[in-house]
């Protein structure tokens, strides 16, 4: 004994089994056996067992492959070990019997091992995985066998206590052929025992130290068990000496203990007929529930061969009467031969209930007054057919009808969970089949008509549905006047006048063996069917009769179609009447739908008409053939029956090339396709023939090109052609050497062996080949010698070009070598000497004031609600008094328990989205700006309950992103705190920083289209392909009045490279940085000229000297139009002297850089350059040095501002710095948090990420500028390294690092203990007094209460609420607000509603 704990090898999503559209699963293995318990199913296949829910989801699954260990291999000492699907494996555990012990939440099963001995395992009812308890002992049946039968069975012990034990009834073949190679003490009938508290253990066949059982001295085939109360029923076929078979039924009262319980065996014999019925057998039982009395359903054959078999109930009733242990097949104590057993009590039928070929399986329910059968077929249908209490059956149903012949298994169970779908089995697939068909019925006479039990009439929903409240009366089928669809006064006048008809007499009907789906074209045969005018077929008890026209009718025959039916079987036919009456009989079988699933040969050529061989099964029925390429092509068959199909291909029409085509067989009105496709290829091409003279005969070898269409002698047709007759030549043989096939004929006694033509006919095809002659001969002698002298030639030819080609080569790459040989140096020694040479006095910095920089931060994405929540200059001084709206809503949102309500109201609606989010924190921000002290409150109650509920999962990600209200509350919250800091000592540095990257940026060339420049810290932004350049100094003349006076000249620094536009915006910005005030004319108005021989040329982006490359134009610069060193420039304005062709900037082009290019090169091909200089080949990688040149060039700017973010003027931290460190310290001794990480984050999320980075990224918030898409990326590069700085995590970087990480990587270090160090100097700082930050805080609120519209933020607030405002209110319910903050909402939405009918704006 092994106790196997735990999980073992659960595979539930392996390719073990798939669901099919039709509900049922598919096993890749056969179903051994399945059981049902409550509401789960549990199935035993080769391979595993699996555990389904009631819908058969698979819920787990458990692998039955292992090995076997211990002892010799043929003992019970074996034992079964599980092993994973991948590992090696010896052994297989085969289940033969499944049992749910439901009241110990257990599930019993058994089987057999590769060693043919038992195995048993007890596994948790609930999760198979779970094995309890396992031994190697025989429970049940060694072989899977329909022949034997396992059952849970409850024996009274007293009147307060039963036992639970495994009947097995096992079939015990004579031959001994089922004794395995372990010992066994089990016989035909056992009571094993289901647990260990029981005498002997688990398993054990002991009671009271005796071994009981039943035995039989003949192999009895066991076919069901169940037990009624206390009585154990089993039903039984028993095999006579004369091959004669009697069923058997035994009655067994639980009683006691397992001895008296098997020797109270008393039996009897199901009687068929009065005849005794011995050549009857029981296929498939079934209990009728209810009773008593005990009613009992079975199918038994009435043949040798199982193919007619009736549906007869019985009353088993149990008689415990006559004398126990006296049965003539059954004995539980000592066997003899006494004579007085040879007798058995007889019982006889209640009523047969339905005739039905291959009758297999059977389910009886009990439906109200109504019981219902539901019948499997050995042809693949699931029957139904309810019976009333008289015994009067409906008619029959089918609920499932398979497309092939699949046998369903004895047992059928039904869903316990719904009880409206029964378990059908088959070979490897489990179906989940609805009881009924209700939703088919669309009227209510449809519905009571099919006298369903689980159907009614629903008059409200109008459509049939599930119940269990309906009986419907029966109606018989009768000539009336309103029945039989028959109803036209001519015909009722018919009648009614007697005029005689002929009777007509049915002789045959062909076809009359036909598939499911009906056949087209059927002609009956007979006498006297002039009259007929439509043929009916009636299925079995005359239930659902179906009529079909007939024409063509010639008096003896007739055409009509054969209609398609829900049931395969026999029905029968009769011709119809015109007064209604139904003469003749013949019958129609229906059996399975045709299917094809292999093709021979599977090609064809293309002109088609090739013989192809269909292979299925009921191939007979098929009365068409269809192409998918040529679906209109209607092929017939030729020769067909039940296995092979041939036909004709159609042509491949208009579709060349080789191409596969599903092939479709056409059945009735069904087209079916088949499993295989066939593929199409070119014509066969015959090249050659030769003819050789063998005695009276010619023998012909015709070659052919070796294709994928495996041609064969049958398939082609050959004449000899002389002097226009045609010789026929025999087809012996064909062989296939290297890429060519070769086709051997023979033509008989010619006295001619000069063919000099032949005809070779395939499927429609014919083809003429023609014998080589002596000229061909010499033609192709001629080109054979020729080709040796065009090889030479064209190896000398190709030897000289690869000369010159080798010398360009070469050229070209010591010009590739020159150049970047010089670019290497260039850059070698930009960064040798690359000093800080930038401006280090800017004048006057233009910080935006207050108000703009905080609402640029509240509103960076909503340019209106930024200029709504400011004041205008005009209102600046003045102090403007709400309305009685938003004082209202003012008190409203200064009351703590409402703005909690409210944002956590708001935050737990789907549509309330982060821009929502960060907008209402905003609004609160303005609304609240006032009352600083009171927002600072509200701020830490939602960052404390926004820390609770991140504490138990990702404590590190707290305040890392912006995805609550709370959190843009705090950005919003620390840009008011830190707004003197910023100025006062972070500002000038910022400004700086950011002017000399964009100095840098304009040192060296950038491309007036992309914006990229080679002087850079993104190497995304890196003009790598820039051209060679030099720096130019002009002489700037402003033209001053109207009569050509012009100013002092202003000395500007441009280069060669510079377009047009670029030298304007560096002239103006010369001229701002020296005068300190910008030109009186806008860049869009200025033109320039330049001065060369004393006259004045201007100057522009493009003119009809541009260079013009494909259909893309080269902006123009100071190099196009030779501007050299030192030469004079004069500004005019636009307006005073318009330009000979008047252009606006060429950037309001809307395909601006589609249709212009500056530095960077469109892709055109190589010819169309014309300069040689822009041909250079350029490395971007060579260029690398160039970003970090700029950052050497910036550096001492990045560095100071760094140092001033984290300076501590005085030594002290910004009071807002200090107060909200305190309070992460705080918060994080409330948690418990030891982390000293943790806490390190927490601080660099809330004001290096969440304020400086945004700062950092943004100089536009803090100053007036504008920031490039070139400069943002710069910037970013910085404000990453500003972040590395405060990780704690080491990076490793390689040299497949991004430049961004490369450019800082040996400044980080030191930058990380200066870090370090500030935020311990912030911690050891004395803490901020609360009087002291409260001053701060009133301070920084009066210093600015007159710059924001707090009505306006008010207004957009209420909006938030008016939307959720029933979210609101249910909020308030769950927080317990107290009726008075109810009552002042509901004054608040009252008064706002007021509103209605005026514009808020």
């Amino acid at each position: 004994m092994i106790l196997l704990p735990g999980l073992l090898f659960i595979l539930s999503g392996e390719p073990g089994r798939c669901r099919g559209e039709d509900g049922g699963l598919t096993f890749d293995g056969d179903i051994r056996h399945f059981a049902v318990a409550t509401n789960t199913v549990y199935i035993a296949t080769e391979k595993k067992l699996y555990q389904l829910s009631h819908d058969l989801t698979v819920v787990q699954s458990l692998n039955q492959r292992g090995i076997l260990k211990g002892g010799n291999k043929q003992s019970d000492e074996v034992q079964f070990y599980r092993v994973s699907e991948e590992a090696w494996r010896n052994a297989t555990f085969r289940v033969n019997m499944l049992l749910p012990f439901v009241e110990n939440d257990t599930l019993i099963s058994c089987g057999v091992t590769d060693n043919e001995c038992g195995y048993c395992e007890v596994l948790d009812l609930m999760n198979i995985s779970n094995i309890l308890y396992s031994e190697s002992i025989q429970v049940g049946p060694l072989r899977r066998s329909n022949a034997s039968v396992a059952v849970l069975v409850n024996v009274e012990k007293n009147p307060t206590r039963s036992d639970t034990y495994i009947l097995t009834a096992i079939q015990q073949y004579q031959d001994h052929s089922e004794k395995g190679s372990c010992t066994s003490d089990s016989v035909t009938v056992n009571l094993q025992n289901t647990n260990n508290k029981q005498t002997g253990g688990i398993f054990s066949l002991i009671d009271d130290q005796a071994t009981p059982s039943v035995k039989s001295s003949r192999d009895v085939e066991f076919v069901d068990g169940f037990q009624i109360n206390s009585v154990i029923y089993l039903l039984s076929n028993v095999p006579s000496d004369d091959r004669s078979n009697r069923v058997r039924l035994i009655w067994l009262e639980g009683k006691t203990s397992k001895t008296r319980t098997l020797r109270s065996l008393r039996g009897a014999t199901l009687n068929i007929s009065e005849a005794g019925g011995e050549c009857n057998r029981l296929l498939a039982s079934s209990l009728i529930p209810g009773g008593p009395p005990v009613l009992w359903g079975g199918v038994f054959s009435m043949d040798v061969g199982q193919t007619n078999t009736e549906l007869i109930v019985f009353d088993i009733s149990p008689d415990l009467t006559g004398e126990a242990d006296a049965d003539p097949d059954f004995c539980s104590s000592v066997c003899t031969d006494n004579p007085s057993f040879k007798k058995s009590k007889s019982l006889k039928p209640k009523a047969v209930l339905f005739r039905q070929k291959y009758m297999t399986s059977l389910l009886a329910v009990r439906q109200k007054a109504w019981v219902v059968f539901f019948i499997g077929t050995g042809d693949g249908q699931l029957i139904k057919l309810a019976v009333d209490k008289d015994y009067h059956t409906a008619c029959p149903m089918i609920l499932y009808r398979a497309n092939d012949d699949r046998r369903v298994f004895p047992k059928i169970h039904l869903d316990q969970v719904d009880r409206k779908h029964v378990y059908v089995p088959f070979r490897n697939q489990m179906m989940h089949v609805p009881v009924s068909k209700c939703r088919a019925y669309t009227n209510v006479q449809e519905c009571w008509s099919a006298q369903d039990p689980h159907c009614v009439w629903c008059g409200s929903k109008r459509r049939c549905q599930q119940c269990i409240k309906t009986g419907c009366g029966w109606s018989q089928n009768e000539c009336t006047w309103a029945n039989e669809g028959v109803r036209n006064d001519n015909v009722c006048q018919m009648i009614e006048s007697g005029m005689n008809i002929s009777r007509p007499d049915i002789s045959s009907i062909t076809p009359s063996v036909v598939s499911f789906f009906g056949r087209n074209h059927a002609l009956l045969s007979g006498h006297n069917l002039g009259d007929v005018t439509g043929v009916r077929m009636q299925e079995y008890m005359d239930c659902t009769p179906q009529e079909s026209p007939v024409w063509n009718n010639t008096g003896v025959n007739l055409t009509f179609h054969i209609p398609s039916t829900a049931s395969k079987g026999m029905v029968k036919a009769c011709a119809l009447l015109p007064d209604g009456s139904c003469h003749g009989s013949t019958k129609i079988t229906y059996r399975s739908s045709p299917s094809c699933n292999n093709i021979v040969p599977s090609s064809t050529w293309a002109s088609g008409k090739r013989k192809i061989t269909l292979m299925g099964s009921h191939l007979d029925f098929v009365e068409g053939v269809t192409h998918s390429h040529a679906p209109q092509e209607v092929r017939l068959p030729g020769n067909s029956n039940c296995q092979n199909l041939t036909y004709d291909t159609p042509a491949a029409e208009n579709i060349q090339g080789t191409f596969t085509s599903t092939v479709f067989v056409k059945v009735a009105n069904e087209t079916l396709p088949c499993s295989t496709s066939i593929t199409y290829y070119p014509e066969p091409e015959f090249t050659s023939f030769t003819p050789t003279k063998t005695g009276d005969d010619v023998r012909i070898t015709i070659e052919k090109k070796a294709d994928k269409l495996e041609m064969t002698t049958a398939e082609l047709s050959v004449w000899g052609v002389q002097e226009g007759k045609q010789y026929p030549c025999i087809m012996e043989a064909k062989e296939t050497n290297n890429e060519t096939d070769f086709f051997t004929c023979e033509i008989k006694s010619t006295p001619n062996a000069k063919f000099q033509q032949l005809m070779i006919k395939y499927g429609d095809e014919t083809v003429i080949l023609y014998l080589k002659s002596s000229l061909l001969f010499l033609l192709m002698l001629l080109v054979l010698l020729l080709i040796p002298c065009i090889i030479i030639m064209v190896a000398i030819i190709y030897r000289s070009k690869q000369k010159k080609f080798t010398a360009e080569m070469n050229r070209r790459m010591e010009d590739l070598e020159f150049n970047i040989r010089n670019d290497i140096r260039q850059g070698f020694v930009d960064l040798q000497t690359e000093k800080a040479d930038l401006i280090e006095n800017v004048g006057a910095i233009p910080f935006l004031d207050y108000k703009h920089f905080a609402s640029r931060i509240f509103f960076p994405e909503s340019e209106s609600l930024m200029m709504s929540c400011i004041k205008d200059i005009a209102q600046d001084a003045v102090k403007i008094q709400l309305d009685e709206c938003c004082q209202c809503l003012s008190r409203l949102i200064q009351d703590p328990l409402f703005l909690t309500s409210m944002v956590q109201a708001l935050e737990e609606q789907k549509s309330f989205t982060i821009k929502d989010k960060c907008t209402l924190a905003s609004l609160l921000t303005v609304a609240l700006h006032s009352n600083l002290l009171y927002l600072t409150e509200m701020m830490e109650v939602l960052l404390k309950a926004l820390m609770h509920q991140n504490s138990n999962a990702q404590p590190k990600l707290l305040l890392r992103r912006t995805e609550s209200t709370v959190e843009k509350l705090l950005t919003n919250w620390m840009s008011i705190c830190l707004y003197g800091f910023l100025r006062e000592s972070v500002g000038q540095h910022l400004f700086l920083m950011v002017s000399a990257v964009t100095q840098q940026m304009a040192k060296g060339p950038v491309d007036f289209v992309t914006e990229k420049a080679l002087y850079t810290l993104s190497e995304d932004w890196l003009l790598w392909q820039a051209p060679d350049f030099s720096s130019l100094k002009l002489k700037v003349l402003f033209a001053v009045g109207s009569d050509g006076e012009v100013s002092e000249p202003l000395e500007v620094n441009t280069l060669s490279c510079d377009t047009v536009e670029q030298v304007k915006e560096k002239i103006l910005s010369t001229f701002k940085a020296k005068f300190g005030f910008p030109y009186n004319i806008s860049l869009r108005d200025v033109c320039i000229e330049y001065e060369k021989d004393r006259s004045f040329t201007p100057l522009e982006e493009v003119d009809a000297s541009s260079e013009i490359i494909g259909e893309v134009t080269m902006l123009n610069t100071l190099k196009h139009y030779k501007v050299p060193d030192g030469a004079t420039i004069k500004v005019l304005s636009k307006k005073t002297h318009p330009p000979l062709s008047p252009q606006g900037s060429l950037r309001d082009n809307e395909n601006f850089s589609g249709k212009y290019f500056h530095l960077i090169d469109p892709d055109i091909e190589e010819h169309q350059r014309k300069n040689p200089e822009r041909k250079k080949l350029k490395l971007k990688e060579v260029h690398l040095t160039k970003l970090l040149s700029t950052k050497v060039a910036v550096h001492s700017f990045v560095e100071n501002l760094f140092k001033s973010i984290w300076g501590m003027p005085h030594s002290r931290a910004p009071h807002a710095v200090k107060y909200f460190f305190d309070f992460l310290d705080t918060q994080a001794d409330n948690m418990r948090i030891t982390d000293t990480d943790v806490l390190h984050i927490w601080k660099t999320n809330s004001l290096p990420l969440r304020f400086w980075v945004n700062i950092l990224k943004n100089p536009q918030f803090v100053f007036d500028m504008e920031k490039t898409p070139h400069l943002d990326s710069c910037l970013s590069v910085i404000a990453q390294a500003f972040m590395d700085c405060f990780s704690l995590s080491e990076t490793q970087l390689g040299k497949h690092a991004p430049t961004n990480k490369l450019l800082y990587a040996r400044d980080i270090p030191k930058f990380k203990q200066e870090v370090k160090a500030y935020y311990k100097q912030i911690r050891d700082q004395s803490p901020i007094t609360d009087s002291e930050f409260k001053d701060f805080l009133q301070e920084e609120s009066k210093k600015h209460e007159n710059d924001f519209n707090e009505a306006a933020a008010l207004r957009e607030l209420y909006k938030f609420i008016q939307r959720y405002f029933t979210e609101i209110q249910d909020k308030f319910d769950q927080n317990g607000a107290p009726t008075e903050l109810r009552e002042q909402l509901h004054h608040v939405k009252n008064l706002f509603d007021g509103l209605k009918s005026c514009s808020w704006n």
